[in-house]
């Protein structure tokens, strides 16, 4: 199946509209979708709507911020989950509800190494301060002229450790996972290849993550290469977890693959979707 159970919108940070993603993914053959916005529902009914229209299988998700270790914001998908649950929608207001104030300490840091501006011209990109994000800024800076493109302001400035990096405290991964059962679904690892940890340190989140309930890991993703998808794959095995196969396309030029064009799982690894549709 061509399943594609992570992608963003304009919702968060992404370049297309809910229904302009639909779009994309139709053009490109999947046959299953989950939209996955960062920490918000807000363009699930529009997406399911253009999904019905199109033909094609559509999973209600959000993608969770996550507070683990030592400093180390992870990311959790959720998929199938009921959108209108109480406890899912008050635990994704609290974590959005500092997105703005994060936004506006990075762009001060930013200022003091010569990007100036760098909130009010995220808010442009974003459009709602509670939804603000890293990207927004990214955007900003391309926009600028200081880089090409997204991908190297993240290298150069908000990456941890970068110049315009602020910590900050999101869900814990008990929170994350406790509203994703409380609303019915089931909880991914997203693009664990992607996290700046040690292999030990991996592990240990897969074992955490397991043992809180989670049950998938992103196998494929549009930031794994061969080599990580190898990885994961043996890290789905060792801990029984459900493998998803993801894009976590943003839009056109800005994401690793395009809608629907990663690789296909491991055949012997158990697909997230069965027992979702």
């Amino acid at each position: 199946m061509n399943a594609d159970l992570h992608c963003h919108s304009t919702v968060s940070d992404g370049l297309l509209t809910p229904t302009q993603v639909v779009a994309r993914a139709a053009e490109n053959g999947v046959e299953l979708l989950a939209l996955t916005d960062h920490d918000e529902l807000g363009g699930l009914a529009e997406a399911r709507l253009a999904a019905d229209a199109a033909g094609i299988g559509f999973l209600d998700g959000v993608e969770i911020s996550v507070s683990w270790g030592d400093d180390t914001t992870v990311h959790i998908v959720a998929l199938g989950v009921d959108p209108a649950q109480p406890i899912l929608r008050d635990g994704l207001t609290k974590v959005r509800s500092g997105r703005d104030s994060r936004a506006a300490r990075m762009a001060e840091e930013l200022d003091k190494v010569g990007i100036h501006g760098a909130y009010a011209g995220a808010l442009r990109f974003a459009g709602n301060p509670a939804l603000i994000s890293r990207s927004h800024l990214a955007r900003y800076i391309v926009q600028c002229g200081h880089v090409r493109d997204v991908k190297t302001v993240f290298d150069h400035w908000l990456a941890k450790g970068k110049p315009g990096y602020v910590s900050h405290a999101w869900a814990t991964l008990e929170e994350a996972l406790g509203w994703i059962a409380a609303a019915g679904g089931v909880a991914v690892i997203a693009h664990p290849g992607r996290y700046r940890i040690s292999n030990k340190d991996l592990h240990r989140l897969c074992g955490e993550f397991r043992d809180l309930g989670g049950q998938g890991i992103e196998v494929v993703s549009g930031s794994h290469g061969e080599d990580v998808v190898r990885d994961m794959a043996r890290l789905a095995r060792e801990f029984g977890l459900r493998a998803s196969r993801a894009s976590d396309f943003h839009g056109p030029g800005e994401s690793w693959i395009d809608i629907g064009r990663m690789a296909e799982l491991p055949a012997d690894l158990i697909p997230i979707w069965h027992g979702l549709i």
